[in-house]
């Protein structure tokens, strides 16, 4: 135990003086949270949409002022050009077009189907999804205040006996960065785990160091405790900062338990430096190093849902997502701090994190050659 100890202070030592390494374990932490939050939304809000109001009516002006007034748009009003509207579209001056025809107000009154030609850039297609759910909602809300008015039938509108009122469990206020924090916080600890353990060791090897160590009579369990525990600690660190800034600054609930939260993290961490420890099994340089946690940490966090659902996936996709331990994390952060979930309510999770760590680091550890 004296053997490991004097380790780990040798390796916290080096960690510190190490001018790469303290960037990422104390600023990292910020700039995610503070930059990464903020920036990857799929919130719509202020999106550029041209109206064409060819009708001048009353009812059209209605119509405008309802997409002046949401927070979702900033309306411009354009004419009747087509070739200037689609160059607005090319050029991404404008989102969506939103065209008005003539004899809208007097149609409408009069029962006549009538129609609104709505373009929209779709070349991001949940974002056209969004605009188009908007504009509809917004087009609706204006036929419930006409419905007096107007044939209910032709115009499809629900009957005012009916009304659907959705409660939104889990994130009430549907706040997107309540969605996104745990995610961000999933990639800040995966870097911490799988990249600075792997770029660790493997900068031991460029430096000749761990030759010297390997003929000393220090055991290889000793050697190898002394190199990932600083790394599993300073993981649970930045989580906790992580989380202290999310609920200063986003107001990040925390349903469920802190120290289910942290039994999981632990957990999640040994099997992500494990990982680490692998890919530094088989590379020889910093840079190799790199380019393979590269390669297969982009497609962890493309597939382990800290962007997109993983059920929307290909069903091909969600069976390799089996053995993506970020996407068994995922789940259990979002679980946690979202809906209050627990241990026992996350065990499948648990044993499969449990599995592929033991896994991960077994073949690690016996990968590793030491020569006494």
């Amino acid at each position: 135990m004296r053997i490991l100890l004097i380790i780990l202070r040798k390796e916290f030592l080096q960690i510190f003086r190490n001018k790469m390494m303290l960037p990422i374990i104390f600023i990292m932490p910020f700039v995610q949270t503070l930059v990464l939050v903020y920036a990857a939304t799929l919130d719509l809000q202020h999106t550029n949409i041209t109206i064409v109001d060819l009708d001048h009516s009353q009812m059209s002006e209605k119509l405008c002022s309802k997409f002046d007034a949401s927070s979702f748009f900033d309306v411009n009003f354009g004419q009747c050009d087509y070739d200037n509207l689609d160059k607005m579209l090319l050029t991404e001056t404008t989102k969506a077009v939103l065209i008005i025809p003539h004899n809208f107000e007097n149609d409408m009154r009069t029962g006549i189907k009538t129609q609104l030609q709505l373009n929209i850039n779709a070349i991001d297609g949940q974002t056209a999804g969004l605009i188009n759910i908007y504009v509809n909602q917004t087009i609706l809300s204006l036929l419930k205040e006409l419905k007096p008015f107007v044939n209910k039938t032709d115009l499809m509108v629900m009957p005012a006996s009916i009304q659907a009122k959705p409660r939104f469990w889990y994130n009430e206020t549907l706040n997107y960065k309540h969605f996104m924090l745990p995610g961000i916080l999933t990639i800040l600890i995966s870097m911490i785990g799988i990249f600075l353990t792997s770029l660790n060791l493997v900068r031991e090897k460029e430096m000749g160091t761990i030759e010297q160590i390997n003929v000393t009579p220090i055991k290889k369990w000793q050697f190898l405790s002394g190199k990932l525990i600083p790394f599993w600690l300073i993981g649970l660190f930045d989580l906790a900062l992580g989380i202290l800034i999310g609920v200063i600054l986003f107001d990040l609930p925390i349903e469920g338990s802190i120290l289910s939260l942290f039994i999981f993290s632990g957990l999640y961490l040994f099997t992500a430096i494990g990982l680490g420890l692998l890919i530094s099994d088989f590379a020889d340089t910093q840079q190799q190093a790199m380019f393979t946690i590269f390669f297969f940490f982009l497609i962890f966090v493309l597939m382990g849902g800290v962007f997109t659902s993983v059920e929307s996936m290909p069903v091909w996709a969600q069976y390799i997502n089996k053995i993506n331990p970020l996407y068994y994390f995922m789940k259990i952060i979002r679980a946690i701090l979202l809906k209050g979930s627990g241990i026992k309510d996350m065990m499948n999770e648990f044993f499969a994190l449990l599995v592929y760590g033991i896994i991960a680091m077994s073949v690690a550890v016996w990968q590793y050659r030491k020569t006494n």
